[in-house]
């Protein structure tokens, strides 16, 4: 018991020092990008940026290889971040051709899921939104104007 007690007053201590909202910007920054390996955004941008801009007939190759890339990098700057979140510094981690979000291909911007418990509509039972968001390449919305 003596042995759990300090660490715990310690990890207090330091969260107690630091503020609130830096570390929760931190680890909200970090839970967000470490889960990019299961949304794969940055390689469907990567893979659709590939097609339509830099070579058209190798979307399918390099625009692969390079989302996997980035994917993997958010991925691990998300578990540093997550991981690191109650001591400083509490800024992004700098890369040059990551953002500090992540991002979604430019064809596809996510929006609330087409649920009853956002913005119910009395008669069909919902009122638009995406289908299924969690499906990597859904792009079905229901209303959609």
């Amino acid at each position: 018991m003596r042995k759990i007690i300090f660490p715990m007053f310690a990890v207090a201590a330091v969260l107690f020092v630091a503020g609130c909202a830096n570390p929760e910007q931190k680890l909200g920054r970090g839970l967000s990008n470490s889960f990019e390996i299961v949304r794969l955004g940055d390689m469907r941008r990567t893979i659709e940026q590939t097609s339509l801009i830099d070579s058209p007939g190798e979307g399918a190759t390099t625009g692969v290889i390079r989302g996997f890339d980035r994917s993997m990098a958010r991925t691990g700057i998300g578990i540093y971040e997550v991981i690191t979140f109650p001591f400083p510094p509490y800024h992004p981690v700098a890369t040059k051709y990551l953002t500090v979000d992540p991002v979604s291909p430019d064809s596809y911007t996510p929006r609330l899921m087409a649920d009853p418990l956002f913005e119910t509509d009395t008669y069909s039972g919902f009122s638009g939104g995406d289908i299924a968001p969690f499906v990597p390449g859904s792009r079905f919305s229901v209303f959609d104007n």
